[in-house]
């Protein structure tokens, strides 16, 4: 049974789907190494493709960050 307090799932859920987990530098570091390895075996056009998709996720997920971090606190 559900306890009226903030310990319920669904509040959990709430608080969880405010604030989600940004990805976006992780992809980053993935798209560059698949870069870096095509640029190994040479396939150039593959490699700047991977490269600028790298280099907008790593864009992508600091823009989020230092947005997370100037926004206010709320409560307490």
């Amino acid at each position: 049974m559900n306890a009226p307090n903030d310990n319920t799932v669904a509040e959990g859920l709430r608080r969880w789907w405010a604030s989600p987990p940004r990805h976006g530098l992780v992809g980053g570091w993935v798209a560059a190494a698949a870069s870096v390895t095509c640029l190994s075996y040479g396939v150039y056009g593959r490699a700047a493709f991977f490269l600028v998709i790298g280099a907008g996720n790593l864009a992508g997920g600091y823009w989020y960050l230092t947005i997370a971090r100037s926004a206010p606190v709320d409560g307490a």
